[in-house]
């Protein structure tokens, strides 16, 4: 049974949005402020993760235009580097840090749902780790059902998102002063551009699942246009958002007290409108972290189930509802790990790792890929074309290089074991299953 076409434009552009924002800005808005000590060149940051994600974009849009398939990247590497050869190990390393990372992903949005919640109802940590479990059986059960239901939920979280970021920007332009968001850079000579590179992994951080339509390729309507227009689209509106957002707040809230606040949009609105508003704008807050692993977790089921469709990953995960026609096997697993996850790591635990471990078998890789299929293929074969070919593809793979420098020597060093291990299990199962490269072919 295959998968069936019917997310529209609209849809997918609410996915990715949706998967862009979740706890993310409202959690990294104090850590970038932290690191880089004042609000202009905090808010420097939040334009180099925009820049970075209007270039990695680019090559998202040729690979997902061009091979609109479960799985994303998965597909992506696997077709540019030769299916039969060097593509199923670039494919198997991509699923094999998959299955690890992707449920810590989920983990981080759930964690972070629970330390909001606390500004509610004060918690202690056990009691975190429950709400952060229940968060995702929740969204399990939202996603137990067929693509185009979920493409009608997608639209209706992605107004809710949408609407509590315009009630922050208005809040904060309305009622502060902008001074204090765009006065004088005043960086510190020869640290400003080190700590720029580690204030842009949390921002890459919140601008991370432009791209999660591209894991849904093979459900998309009319994918050649669709795929690369809500990529664009979605990036565009969430930079507006998140530079808004970021002029509002320190509009209203000094860059020392936001740095300090583990809650700082509810502080910065019972600072407006008074504690009653901060507690409905939190709430707003957790359903668009709700809203946020609801796309993730969408997004993210479709790779194994891609892979083990090829014969690259165990069978079991290949296996569709027999009603709703959705890797049903692969959501309950991730879900699973998420579970366990929630219950057993801290949020700092499971974000700290996740860009690192994918800067490598992922962004990079395919941005590689994307250059090998051209050179293989012509350009004039790809549905759709960046502008200025190659210099997107060079300043993504330049940023992300950058992005891997900046971060901390253990996250460096499993971002690099990650891959060297993959290698080497991948080499064995090869082996087992007298495939490429002990094909006997």
């Amino acid at each position: 049974m295959a998968l069936k076409r019917e997310l529209s434009s609209v849809q997918a552009t609410a996915l990715n949005m949706i998967d862009m924002v979740g706890i993310g800005p409202f959690i990294t808005t104090s850590i970038v402020a932290l690191t880089m000590g004042s609000a202009p060149l905090a808010i420097l940051a939040w334009i180099c993760g925009a820049a970075l994600s209007f270039a990695d974009a680019c090559i998202w849009s040729e690979l997902g235009a061009k091979m609109p398939e479960a799985g994303g990247t998965y597909a992506f590497v696997r077709e540019a580097y030769g299916r039969n050869t060097w593509g199923r190990l670039m494919a198997f390393l991509f699923v094999w840090q998959t299955v690890f990372q992707a449920p810590l992903v989920v983990t981080s949005g759930a964690l972070g749902f629970a330390k909001y919640f606390s500004f509610l109802d004060i918690t202690d940590a056990a009691y975190e780790r429950f709400v952060a479990a229940l968060v995702v059986i929740v969204i399990t059960f939202l996603l137990y059902r067929k693509i185009g239901d979920i493409g009608k939920i997608s639209v209706v979280l992605w107004s809710t998102v949408i609407l509590t970021l315009i009630w922050i920007i208005v809040g904060g332009l309305y009622s502060g002063t902008w001074h204090l968001a765009l006065g004088s850079l005043n960086p510190s000579p020869g640290t400003w551009h080190l700590a720029l590179g580690t204030a842009s992994i949390s921002t890459m951080y919140s601008y991370l699942g432009y791209y999660n339509i591209c894991h849904l390729g093979a459900e998309v309507k009319n994918p050649q246009r669709v795929i690369p227009r809500s990529m664009i689209i979605s990036i565009a509106g969430i930079t507006v958002l998140y530079l808004l957002m970021q002029v509002s707040i320190f509009s209203v809230l000094p860059a020392d007290s936001v740095a300090a606040s583990n809650f700082v949009i509810s502080e910065f609105m019972t600072a407006i409108y008074g504690s009653t508003a901060a507690q409905v704008a939190t709430g707003l807050i957790l359903i668009v972290a709700l809203s946020s692993l609801f796309s993730v977790m969408l997004g993210y089921t479709r790779i194994p189930y891609a892979a083990a469709k090829d014969g690259l990953f165990f069978k079991v995960f290949s296996h569709e509802h027999p009603k709703h026609s959705f890797p049903h096997i692969s959501l309950l697993v991730l879900a699973g790990l998420g579970v366990l996850f929630s219950l057993t790591m801290s949020i700092e635990d499971t974000i700290k790792s996740i860009i690192a471990m994918r800067v490598f078998t992922q962004f990079i890789s395919q941005a590689v890929g994307l250059v090998i299929l051209r050179r293989r293929i012509g350009s004039a074969h790809m549905p759709w074309r960046m502008w200025l070919y190659p210099i997107p593809v060079v300043l993504a793979v330049a940023g992300w290089i950058w992005i891997f420098a900046s971060a901390k020597p253990l996250q460096q060093q499993l971002g690099l074991l990650a891959p060297v291990v993959g290698v080497c299990v991948f080499l064995v199962i090869s082996y087992r299953r007298k495939t490429w490269p002990f094909s006997l072919h």
